[in-house]
């Protein structure tokens, strides 16, 4: 056997030895385009590691756009192009959207009272809560996301227990645990309420069958197909209601079309889907919470001090619609960028994925084409 081919490969080993890196695999420089807009090989080192590093749990998918196209993407195996991946509260971000579509449309307003039978009793305090305050997760009403034992909590009740099959009405029916717009609390059942809303503005009907196939038409009308994102698809109750706080299913590429659309300011190659001013609100902080806006993410600290994101790292406009297990759609106007990550991982595992995905982010700082 020829010795030549082996020595040819001598520089590149011993320039990976060096620097103290290993020989980047063949499927991880394979993922990444030749003109990237940051150093490809960095850039495949650190899609890599996202896939290979044991204490970030599970990816699945990979994908990065830079200036509206894709430059890297990858899967894990079982999954690819085509396979649909939840998106857990990643749909809470898509929620938003439609509640702007409809104000778009003059069928709901921010600041009036809202559709919410349950509320509308003479003398109950929730007939005060807005729209407003629902988007930027301030309505007041009690409500425990999380917790030991999981089983107990609120978000676990109302999805999939004695909540289940009406879902709204579970989350209509709790009571004020602060005054309205006083403190931020993230809820699910927020999100739920808003999809209630959202349906009984295009339907009086309580048919579960036409609220469901109403919504289904009017989101993939004026908002799925638009964009492209020809996968998507949501799951509803047995009520009807859109599960509008986690329930939406698709690609990795249609998620990145919902972030470049963002990134865009609501438009879709020019097209205007959304005005410009509710992705504007939508990523303007809430009176009670810099890092979040209306249903989305922002890129600064948390009420409580902790970080979702990369402050201090990264553009402070950046900002994300974030799911459970470590769903991520990361947007930098500024870098002109969106990275998506889906898989699993665990609350601890987050930590050290969200620095990895910040070194992708960190790659087109400064880059040039």
């Amino acid at each position: 056997m020829s010795l030549i081919a082996p020595l040819a490969l001598l520089p590149a080993l011993m320039a990976c030895h060096s620097q103290g890196q290993a020989p980047l695999p063949p499927e991880a420089l394979a993922a990444v385009n030749d003109h990237p807009g940051a150093p490809r090989e960095a850039l495949a080192r650190a899609v890599d590691a996202l896939f290979t590093e044991r204490d970030l749990g599970e990816t699945r998918a990979v994908l990065v756009m830079y200036k509206g196209r894709i430059v890297a993407e990858r899967y894990a195996p079982g999954y690819g192009p085509d396979t649909r991946l939840i998106g857990w509260s990643m749909s809470k971000s898509v929620t938003g959207v439609l509640v702007g579509l409809l104000v778009a449309d003059g069928r709901l307003r921010l600041d009036e009272s809202l559709p919410v039978p349950a509320w509308q009793r003479p003398g109950d305090p929730r007939g005060e809560i807005t729209l407003r305050q629902l988007l930027q997760m301030r309505s007041g009403l009690r409500h425990r996301e999380s917790g030991d034992p999981v089983r107990d909590t609120d978000t676990v009740r109302m999805l999939f227990t004695d909540g289940r099959d009406d879902m709204a009405a579970y989350a209509e029916a709790q009571p004020l645990e602060h005054e309205p717009g006083s403190t931020w609390v993230y809820s699910t059942a927020t999100a739920i309420i808003l999809s209630d809303i959202a349906t009984r503005a295009l339907t009086d009907s309580r048919d579960p069958r036409i609220r469901r196939e109403t919504m289904a038409d009017y989101l993939h009308t004026r908002l799925f197909e638009p964009l492209g994102m020809h996968s998507a698809v949501a799951e509803y109750d047995a009520a009807g209601t859109l599960e509008g706080g986690s329930m939406i299913h698709a690609t990795a590429r249609d998620w990145a079309k919902f972030g470049e659309f963002l990134r865009q300011g609501g438009t879709v190659q020019g097209a205007r889907i959304v005005p410009s001013d509710w992705v504007s609100f939508m990523t303007t902080p809430s009176p009670r919470n810099p890092g979040y806006g209306a249903q989305i993410w922002l890129n600064r600290p948390q009420v409580d001090g902790h970080s979702e994101l990369l402050p201090g790292r990264a553009p402070k406009n950046l900002f994300a619609a974030i799911g459970h297990l470590g769903q991520y759609i990361l947007v930098s106007p500024d870098q002109q960028l969106t990275v998506v990550r889906l898989g699993k991982s665990s609350t601890q595992e987050r930590v050290p994925l969200m620095a990895r995905l910040g070194d992708i982010v960190a790659l087109y700082v400064g880059s040039e084409d």
